[in-house]
């Protein structure tokens, strides 16, 4: 074999071998160039009116993520922490995620089903030594999916010093309801021998990356925490979760639970079928209420379903995901759209924060979201807010 021949051997294997690198660095290199040549132009719509929409609705601070191709495309920060300490809200911000902390144990729960630890159907009433509610045989038709449909029975909250009530048949109908997810809670917790957030460290954030995320306060939280408010933007007493609650003390950050929206979207922990049971409609809600222990329905929603874990609006486009967050001076929204690989989740320390949610979600995904007109949160620019800021800001009399 002559020099020259040797020589293109030679360059031919070194070509083998290196190709999957340069292969990766030139998709890096397109997949960079496509982010800065071709700019999402939502993204940049968000990033020049959420700072607008947050003023008029007296919303101090705000963190989003917007997700395209299953993965983060964008994170931003705006406003402040504390509107006295005025320290701004960075990506290591913590805020409560209130109900959003209810699909993160659902893909929990779901996991479970999948190592064939809990059944997902099974009566939840044969985990527990003792039962969960006494004297009511309806007990015995309580399962995991018909908690994480909300079909329980049970009102959302019981009431301090009140004892927990199934109010109709479970299975019959729609109800939301955080009491259901607490029994659900408990069976887990049976089941695994530790308290919940263990098991969500172990299931749900240690695998996915999410660092920041606790069902309970930690040490590090004190410094990093944004503050909730009220109406006029006055800074509220923090609650700092001692004991986890599996519908509400979630506490995370906008990039820790875009982790978790990205595993959804990209059907990563959960076997296929199990991911498209959550994904599937299991119940219509009732159009006029959330809460509907006492109501019932007239008729049911087109729309507006419920799957496991997860609110789904159905429209001519598609079937999204969605849920929104509400622990008062604390207000969240998060919504995924499977079939396009796209999400977004916002978190604000404001009790105004889902008057600015539904022209956000609408930038973000390109469409108004039908889940706004059924949990009915007034918009920032309706005429029951401006009032209130107007009686605040000048008197009731110039309202």
């Amino acid at each position: 074999m002559n020099l020259s021949r040797l020589s293109r051997c030679i360059l031919f294997a070194c070509l083998l071998i290196l190709s999957p690198h340069l292969r990766a660095q030139g998709l890096s290199a397109a997949a960079h160039h496509a982010k800065t040549s071709s700019p999402d132009l939502a993204i940049v719509q968000l990033e020049k009116d959420i700072p607008d929409l947050m003023s008029q609705a007296d919303v101090p601070g705000l963190s989003i993520a917007v997700l395209r191709n299953g993965r983060t495309a964008w994170l931003h920060n705006f406003g402040i922490k504390n509107t006295k300490t005025k320290e701004p809200v960075t990506d290591a911000t913590i805020f409560e995620a209130a109900s959003l902390s209810k699909p993160v144990f659902a893909y929990a729960v779901l996991k479970l089903v999948d190592q064939g630890k809990l059944g997902l159907d099974v009566p939840l009433s044969t985990y527990l030594p003792k039962p969960y509610v006494e004297s009511d045989d309806r007990l015995a038709k309580i399962t995991a999916r018909i908690v994480l449909s909300h079909r329980t029975g049970f009102r959302n909250w019981r009431g301090d010093g009140n004892s927990l009530s199934i109010y109709f048949t479970p299975g019959e109908r729609f109800s939301y309801s955080g009491e259901g997810f607490i029994y659900l809670q408990r069976v887990v917790e049976q089941i695994e021998g530790k308290p919940l957030n263990d098991i969500m460290t172990q299931l749900v954030f240690t695998p996915l990356g999410m660092a920041s995320s606790s069902y309970v306060w930690r040490a590090d939280f004190d410094e990093r925490t944004a503050t909730g408010h009220d109406g006029d933007a006055t800074p509220q007493d923090l609650w700092k979760p001692k004991d986890a609650g599996a519908a509400s003390t979630l506490n995370t950050t906008a990039h820790d639970y875009a982790l978790f929206v990205g595993a959804i979207l990209n059907g990563a922990g959960l076997k296929p079928a199990t991911l498209s049971e959550m994904e599937t409609p299991q119940i219509a809600v009732d159009p006029e209420c959330t809460n509907c222990t006492d109501r019932t329905p007239k008729q049911l929603s087109k729309n507006i379903f419920w799957g496991l874990g997860w609110g789904i609006v159905r429209n001519s486009k598609s079937e999204t995901l969605w849920h929104w967050g509400d622990n008062g001076a604390f207000k969240c929204f998060v919504v995924a759209d499977p079939a396009h690989q796209s999400g977004m989740v916002m978190f604000t320390n404001s009790q105004n924060g889902l008057a600015i949610a539904p022209a956000i979600v609408r930038e973000a995904t390109g469409s108004e979201s039908l889940a706004f007109s059924w949990i009915k949160y007034d918009a920032y620019n309706s005429d029951s807010m401006h009032f209130a800021k107007t009686a605040r800001d000048q008197g009731v009399e110039a309202a």
